[in-house]
């Protein structure tokens, strides 16, 4: 029987360490909760920005409502399209008050 040769092959030359790159994490943005849009939603909205207006008895902008109702601006926004509708509200420039 033809015996096998066996060759070994020769190790690779060792490569210089290489310093290891640092390695950057981005902070995750802060998740927003999600807004659901429904007539029951707007509705309570509604309440919470009346609510505001009315115990502040002046004129407010939306972001002072917004932290008046003690809820963001979107909803904020939501509930003030729902007064808006109903007739509720008056406007002038950027504030907003009880008609």
């Amino acid at each position: 029987m033809a015996e096998k040769k066996t060759t070994k092959k020769a190790a690779a030359p060792a490569k210089a360490a290489e310093p290891k790159k640092a390695t950057v994490k981005k902070a995750a943005a802060p998740k927003k909760a999600a807004l659901v849009v429904n007539a029951e939603n707007a509705g309570f909205k509604a309440g919470d920005v009346y609510q505001a207006l009315a115990a502040a008895e002046k004129a407010l902008t939306v972001k002072e409502i917004a932290k008046a109702a003690k809820i963001s601006e979107e909803e904020t926004l939501l509930g003030l399209g729902w007064l808006f509708k109903e007739g509720k509200l008056a406007s002038a420039d950027e504030k907003i008050t009880l008609a």
